[in-house]
């Protein structure tokens, strides 16, 4: 036997087994394979289009190529690309080149096309565009971001989604029914509620639905009609403690901490810790969430609620003076804090205001008086000459447009605008009272 090849169907996994065959018996993508949709409507015509199917594991996407090609007529090509380089590319493209020859049209799958590097890309690109090769990709990461402009351009995308939990119970059903590939010789009992389980605890993937049902079904009580029952109880040691983990490099981590963020933003204390919760649970690095956190902080509290950078910078101490367990908490109570206070972006609008203003004034020169003048020399070209120390001043501030630290050959701007919310309406008031306190003096110079 050939440890390399596939395995015998006797000897092969359920989830392999019980891999649709038609494009009628699969379960799930109703938008891509229901009635009238686009790849129904290749499978019925025979011509396949190049495209990318990007979703989640489980969720059919070498099973779709596999029917397309099947139903197609086309010979079926697979690549991985982890193991593919431009040698097997090119070997691939030979055996196309003579089933072209004999009348048959070439499928290549080509799964974990994200993996693909430049030079494996540009290597395939001219036989997808001559038409020799049709390309079905698989990947679970964003393709725009993976894969090169000129393949993607000449392959449409398929968004892929996770099998809801009654669809995991209808394949899982199946594979109980099915007395050829499936279980169904042992004639097993299962309840609903095992089955539902199971789907939750699959989380979308019908792959490893599959593969739980198998390993259930070895822990089945015999009835006394001779046929089997799958209890609850034989769950706990099959499930265990089931971390729903995730790429850390890929998109599902980034958008877990983009949800964070938009939650807190949004004032969604418990979406936030929902978010957090299934990022840490997932694998996440919870020190990322404090990072995050602590941008927030500036960028969508700000002044609105002063104390929500130093409580997020305490947290994140908490976190590794605690430890994981009990820092995780602290986490909480930061996330928590910032999502119910009130909202300001203003600091984030202030500091991009200032970056674009200095990019305009390359020649921007520090007021002389604000300069330091520690040599007689600097002192003799008026360095520091008419600075007016502030705590000298009335009320702590040097009042007059004569002293107000902006450069006098440009023009004035305002970076700084606080909203009126929280703590931010105080100092826009403080803003509006020193600026009467600078007319003022400016009308006291003129008289």
């Amino acid at each position: 036997m050939d440890l390399f090849g596939p395995a015998p169907d006797d000897a092969a996994p359920l989830a392999y087994r019980m891999r649709p065959r038609r494009l009628a018996d699969y379960v799930g993508q109703e938008a891509l394979v229901g009635p009238g949709k686009p790849l129904s409507r290749m499978a019925e015509t025979g011509q396949v289009r190049s495209m990318l199917l990007w979703g989640p594991p489980g969720s059919g996407k070498t099973t779709l190529a596999e029917i397309l090609a099947a139903e197609s007529g086309a010979h079926l090509e697979r690549l991985s690309a982890v193991m593919a380089g431009v040698k097997e590319i090119r070997a691939a493209v030979e055996r196309a080149r003579a089933m072209q020859a004999q009348g048959r049209p070439t499928l290549l799958f080509l799964d974990e096309i994200h993996r693909l590097n430049k030079s494996q890309q540009d290597a395939l690109l001219p036989h997808v565009e001559s038409g020799l090769l049709t390309l079905i990709g698989a990947t679970t990461e964003n393709p725009s971001f993976e894969v090169n402009s000129a393949l993607l351009s000449r392959a449409r995308v398929h968004v892929l989604k996770p099998l809801g939990e009654a669809q995991l119970i209808e394949v899982m059903r199946r594979a109980l029914a099915d007395r050829e590939r499936g279980l169904g010789e042992r004639r097993i009992r299962v309840d609903d509620a095992v089955l539902e389980l199971l789907a939750r605890a699959a989380a979308g993937d019908a792959r490893r639905a599959l593969g739980l049902l198998e390993t259930a079904c070895d822990f089945t009580e015999t009835t006394e009609a001779g046929g089997e029952v799958l209890q609850r109880e034989a769950l706990d040691d099959v499930l265990g403690h089931q971390a729903s983990a995730f790429d850390k490099q890929g998109d599902r981590y980034y958008d877990l901490l983009s949800a964070i963020h938009k939650s807190v933003r949004s004032s969604r204390q418990d979406a936030a810790l929902l978010y957090i919760a299934r990022f840490i649970q997932g694998g996440g690095d919870p020190l990322d969430v404090i990072r995050r956190l602590a941008a927030i902080a500036s960028e969508d509290v700000g002044n609105a609620d002063p104390r929500a950078l130093p409580l997020v910078m305490a947290a994140w101490d908490a976190y590794l003076r605690l430890g994981d367990h009990e820092g995780q908490r602290a986490i909480a109570h930061a996330a928590v804090h910032l999502a119910v206070a009130p909202k300001s972006n203003a600091i984030d609008q202030a500091w991009k205001r200032a970056q674009a203003f200095v990019a305009a004034q390359p020649s921007l020169e520090v007021p002389t008086y604000l300069r330091n003048a520690p040599t007689k020399l600097m002192a003799s070209l008026g360095h520091g000459e008419g600075y007016r120390y502030a705590h000298n001043e009335p009320y702590g501030y040097p009042a007059g447009a004569s002293h107000d630290c902006w450069p006098p050959e440009l023009p004035r701007e305002r970076f700084y605008r606080p909203t009126e919310y929280g703590q931010e309406k105080r100092y826009g008031q403080l803003m509006a009272w020193r600026e009467e306190l600078d007319r003022e003096a400016d009308q006291g110079e003129k008289t």
